[in-house]
């Protein structure tokens, strides 16, 4: 069983959030603790208020509401409305939360069993629960304890299998201006934004294009642009944007730019330590035999490491990011080492041009050219229809080095004419 436990400042988004998936029949109220009545009696009214009046008794807390998930392995998926009632019963008073209101959902929409909790931690005599390190302190012990209990799948044994069972966006099922274009992509937000580790949008989208879904500024006229928005959009199988795209600010989770470019700084020094694994999985590909650079890609996705190939018109390979869906991290070639760049891998390999075309297409929304990471990094400002294309940018480069080519004579007469003038 894996705890996630997030805080926020408004228990009616929390609580909306979840009762829209019930309406839209993807989840289930299960039950609700320390209420008056049962969940099936109650409107959304009755239990947003049951809750607010609690609230009200210390309104010097900011962060006052709390949203659980326990997620379940894949193999758990009959576990009966009773036993999960239980494990949710259990969990939340070990954890200190058992004489709070709280509901329990089960969602239907994921690949694995789990079950969401909304409570409060503010207590009925108006002091507040303690959230400090909440998952070190209590819920990890919490977790241990009921997984002997209730003979459930360990969460080290989940990390160990490869768990990540996020289906990309059903094209299907998504209508142009309909609640389930934003539901489709909140599915994939919840299980990307807040638990993988990247350092800019370029690697975010990295990871959301893998389940047809894309972050974007919007065109370079948009009030969204303009203001620093960000639009999420999801893209058909081709990885063009279809239906309408999405404010960032219209998510539960708010995954906007502003609390995004949060997250990359604190992902720089978070998946610092993940780098081993991804580099020893690189060399031990190439150790004692020739590789192309699909074969490359190849064992690499086995050990759950999707590779990520920029491609320019032509086909050239001018980057590559690399994301470790077993640890959650994001890395661009260039910041684990030169070896591990686009150019240092296809140095490496037997063949340059031998890429697979599989899942690996051209990228025309991003920069066409052999930029380093820096500037990729900083590319993650411009709207596609900013971007140039590579004959330009490329003739732009090509531009800037021709002083290598200018005949020797001819600097010598600059440098001559500089001489007099200065004599003068």
């Amino acid at each position: 069983m894996v705890a996630i436990i997030k805080t926020g400042q408004s228990i009616r988004r929390i609580l909306n959030y979840n009762e829209l998936k019930v309406k839209t029949g993807v989840a289930e109220c299960l039950g609700a603790l320390n209420y008056p009545i049962d969940a099936n009696k109650m409107r959304f009214s009755t239990k947003l208020n049951r809750f607010t009046k609690q609230i009200e008794l210390n309104q010097n807390v900011k962060r006052n509401s709390v949203h659980i998930s326990l997620n379940f392995d894949v193999s758990e998926g009959g576990l009966k409305q009773e036993k999960l009632l239980a494990i949710a019963e259990d969990y939340m008073h070990k954890i200190g939360f058992g004489k709070q209101p709280y509901l329990v959902y089960e969602h239907f929409d994921a690949g694995h069993p789990h079950i969401h909790i909304v409570t409060t931690n503010i207590e009925a005599d108006g002091k507040r629960i303690d959230l400090h390190h909440l998952g070190i302190r209590k819920s990890e012990p919490a977790r241990k304890a009921i997984e002997k209990e209730f003979n459930l799948v360990e969460a080290e044994a989940q990390k160990k299998r490869k768990i990540f069972q996020l289906k990309p966006v059903a094209l299907g099922k998504v209508t142009y201006g309909k609640s389930q274009t934003k539901m489709a992509i909140q599915n994939v937000l919840e299980a990307v934004v807040g638990q993988y580790k990247y350092t800019s949008l370029s690697e975010l989208n990295a990871v959301l294009k893998q389940y047809n879904v894309v972050a974007e500024h919007g065109s370079e006229d948009s009030r969204v642009n303009k203001h620093g928005g960000l639009l999420y959009r999801v893209l058909d199988g081709e990885g063009k944007p279809i239906g309408v795209p999405v404010k960032a600010s219209l998510f539960y989770s708010k995954p906007t730019l502003k609390n995004l470019e949060q997250q990359f700084k604190e992902n720089e020094a978070r998946r610092t330590p993940y780098q081993g694994r991804l580099k020893n999985a690189i060399d031990k590909a190439f150790l004692g035999k020739s590789v192309s650079l699909a074969q490359l890609v190849s064992q690499l996705e086995k050990q759950g490491i999707y590779t990520v190939l920029r491609l320019s018109e032509s086909g050239l390979v001018y980057g590559i990011t690399y994301v470790d869906h077993q640890i959650k991290t994001v890395f661009n070639g260039s910041d684990l080492g030169k070896q591990y760049s686009a150019k240092g891998i296809q140095d490496r390999c037997v063949s340059h041009s031998d890429f697979p075309q599989t899942g690996i297409k051209p990228n025309l929304s991003e920069k066409q050219s052999r930029l380093s990471h820096a500037a990729d990094k900083e590319a993650d400002s411009l709207t596609g229809e900013e971007k140039p294309f590579p004959g330009i940018l490329d003739s732009l480069l090509q531009a800037e080095q021709t002083h290598d080519s200018v005949p020797g004579q001819l600097m010598k007469k600059k440098k001559k004419k500089r001489n007099i003038k200065n004599a003068r």
